[in-house]
């Protein structure tokens, strides 16, 4: 696994009395992140049983996720089931306010969706999560589904993070 680290430099400009200008730097590093997506549907549930879900760290407040689209995942009408991207998202939007809430489990309580444009067969689907605020028991993020860089579909929500451990718990869905 490749790791990269991303630093935050802060510079505080400080005046002094005697007309001398004082400067601090200050680094710091934020998460480690990776630059690939790794499989989080490793334990046995609906998304592993549906083909799993890659994902990725991109910053402290955007993450990634992806599938490709199989025949499983085709409704009557030959294109993705609304149903499929919905727990899709569900997932992996669940994943990112997991992995931002240090790790504590945490559970729907709203999810919008729009859908923009229909997903064929063999198509990768991409998600794209934003954390637009964390408070000490909320995470409010958005989504974007593309497809071909176009969007297929938007997302907003709400989780909350719990603060116990449930046995089982974790991400990937």
């Amino acid at each position: 696994m490749v790791y990269t680290f991303i630093i935050a430099k802060s510079c505080n400009i400080f005046f002094c009395f005697n007309n001398n200008i004082y400067t601090s730097f200050s680094f710091f590093i934020l998460k480690n992140m990776t630059n690939k997506f790794e499989q989080i549907s490793l334990k046995s549930g609906f998304m592993k049983h549906n083909g799993g879900l890659l994902f990725k760290v991109v910053s402290e407040n955007e993450y990634e996720f992806k599938t490709t689209i199989k025949e499983n995942h085709l409704n009557a009408a030959g294109i993705t089931h609304g149903g499929f991207i919905a727990a899709l998202i569900d997932a992996g939007a669940g994943t990112a306010a997991h992995r931002s809430a240090d790790q504590n489990p945490c559970v729907t309580i709203s999810l919008e969706i729009k859908f923009i444009s229909p997903v064929k067969l063999g198509q990768e689907l991409i998600g794209k999560t934003k954390i637009q605020k964390k408070t000490k028991s909320m995470v409010f993020l958005t989504c974007e589904m593309l497809v071909d860089n176009k969007i297929a579909a938007t997302a907003s929500g709400v989780w909350k993070i719990l603060n116990k451990k449930l046995p089982g718990a974790g991400p990937g869905g």
